[in-house]
């Protein structure tokens, strides 16, 4: 037998919309930051390469959108030499740019 359901003076739920302490605690938060953000910049500046690398990766997912998986399936035997030498083509060129840092 499951637990008894509990009563409450709003039978359908909370309302809609965004959550009240989420909301106010977002805004403290950013208000924090943006009176605090040259000396958060200049900390982050006195920190060893490798903590600060990580701790930009970490701040990262904040302002990137994410990524999600892509499923690329092809059938090269079916390809043209055409459409082969495109891919490749394409290939080089990215591996050229992110090798330039572009």
């Amino acid at each position: 037998m499951g637990l008894p359901k509990k009563r409450t003076n709003n039978p359908k739920g909370r309302p809609p919309g965004p959550n009240k302490i989420t909301t106010e605690l977002r805004e403290r938060i950013k208000s924090f930051l943006d009176g605090n953000f040259s000396t958060i910049e200049k900390d982050f500046k006195q920190l060893d390469p490798e903590k600060r690398v990580a701790l930009f990766e970490r701040y990262l997912k904040f302002v990137l959108p994410q990524l999600s998986n892509t499923d690329l399936n092809l059938n090269i035997e079916k390809m043209s030499d055409s459409e082969l030498d495109q891919i490749i083509n394409r290939l080089i060129k990215t591996n050229s740019d992110v090798e330039k840092g572009e």
